[in-house]
């Protein structure tokens, strides 16, 4: 009977975990996560007021449901938690599924200025992940500058500009919701270093922006006009033409009696963010113009808009796992469909999928097919790897390393006790933002047997 430990219970590890038990109907699988919550990004990454996305969590949780399936939450993998080297003893088999854990910096003087953060941190703080601190994100805040023109950067910039009444019937903890709808900004540029036909945005997010009760948009067409597909886009691959086409509907002046103002600005490199009053106060742009070769060039022309909160949206990074090798330059694990690589060779009963595995590319779905390559890499070695006796149950083993695993139970009391306290603040569900508050409403669980 083969069994493994996928560590991550995002949609790779979920999708990972399914693989398995349906392509080897005796394989047991033990899904390990860090937080006591499964879903990964799905709870913790996608935005509150898009819940049709957030109703993937349905999907998940039947994989995590499945007979042969056990998730074990608050079990860290590393120096804090379980080594990689234990865990490689317990189980035939590791799959490592843990995303990229870390945001790209911009590299520019200021950037550690107070007011200047990741948009990672952004949309942890009002999605409740328990690491997340309220750190007065909007005090003081009358202009916000968001860096990036991708999907990332279009949540931020929405929540921002987010009503009470639109933000109410979302599972945002209460903390964040009581500061957004409190929040004085009445600006939000969003700014890229290409142009209108390059910005990484997909069109339904996009258009999004449009929406926003009183909200203007607008893209300043002389500006864009320096991206030449910007006049005629109908040379463009669809996804890219629909956006310049949302963008090009944008350009007329802004409703003056909007109560808060988008604006999405082009062709502007960051250089440095500038100080006031003893935190971020603007930040210094380059301007830049299409080299001819799908790049951008420096002007030598500069421009500083205001913004007391920076939120850089610049993409993300794998982390080193503590135990496995790791490529600096990818951000990955070095890998042969899935299979970790060691000095070139395949690692006997280690392997990744997900984000760790190929970069953070791709959308949720891209996960099915990562994880089904690697489960196939997985059950063509499981005659090798079953041969290597296992304890009956590895959870005395983890719990000998120091840990006290979630069951899906306590998971459970979790979702009740987030009911409960909806209920009680006449909303529905709301997230409990902290470790101890998951930890206190998932106390009492029992942890199945194998």
């Amino acid at each position: 009977m083969l069994r493994v430990a996928v560590v991550g219970s995002g949609p790779s590890g979920c999708y990972t975990a399914q693989h398995l038990v349906q392509l080897d109907p005796g394989a047991r699988v033990d899904v390990l996560d860090r937080l006591p919550c499964p879903y990964g990004l799905v709870r913790y990454g996608v935005a509150p007021d898009h819940e049709k996305i957030k109703s993937l969590q349905g999907s998940l949780r039947t994989v995590l449901e499945h007979e042969r399936v056990r998730f074990l939450g608050a079990v860290p993998v590393g120096p804090d938690g379980v080594p990689a080297a234990r865990l490689r003893e317990l189980y035939h088999a590791v799959v490592y599924c843990v995303g990229a854990a870390t945001d790209r910096h911009l590299g520019v003087p200021g950037e550690d200025l107070p007011g200047s953060w990741s948009a990672t941190e952004f949309v942890s703080w009002y999605s409740a992940h328990p690491d997340a601190a309220d750190a007065g994100f909007l005090r003081g805040v009358r202009s916000a500058v968001v860096v990036g023109v991708g999907n990332v950067a279009v949540d931020v910039t929405r929540m921002l500009a987010r009503g009470a009444g639109e933000l109410h019937p979302t599972d945002m903890p209460h903390a964040a919701l009581t500061a957004l709808t409190a929040s004085e900004v009445t600006e939000i540029q969003m700014v890229g270093r290409r142009g209108p036909s390059q910005a990484r945005f997909t069109t339904k997010e996009l258009r999004e922006l449009g929406t926003l009760p009183g909200t203007a948009v607008h893209v300043d067409p002389a500006e864009a006009a320096l991206d030449p597909a910007f006049a005629d886009p109908s040379g463009l691959p669809p996804p890219r033409r629909r956006n310049v086409e949302v963008l090009r509907g944008w350009t007329a002046p802004p409703r003056p009696n909007a109560r808060r103002l988008i604006r999405l600005r082009f062709f502007l490199r960051p250089v440095e963010l500038l100080a006031a009053d003893g935190r971020v106060g603007a930040v210094r742009f380059e301007r830049t113009a299409p080299d001819g070769a799908g790049g951008v060039t420096g002007t030598g022309h500069f421009e500083e808009i205001e913004g007391q909160l920076v939120l850089r949206s610049v993409g993300y990074r794998g982390m080193p796992l503590e135990g496995l090798p790791f490529d600096a330059a990818t951000g990955t694990v070095p890998h042969l469909a899935g299979r970790v690589l060691r000095g070139g060779a395949a690692a006997p009963g280690e392997y990744v999928a997900g984000w760790i595995k190929r970069g953070p590319t791709g959308v949720i779905g891209t996960n099915r097919s990562c994880a089904k390559e690697t489960v196939t890499s997985l059950l063509q070695d499981a005659p090798s790897l079953t041969t290597r006796p296992l304890p009956d149950d590895p959870l005395p083993a983890l719990r000998a390393e120091g840990v006290e695993p979630v069951p899906w139970q306590g998971w459970e009391s979790i979702e009740q006790a987030e009911s409960r306290l909806g209920a009680s603040l006449g909303r529905g569900v709301v997230k409990l933002p902290d470790w101890e508050s998951l930890l206190g409403a998932a106390r009492g669980g029992v942890v199945p047997g194998p």
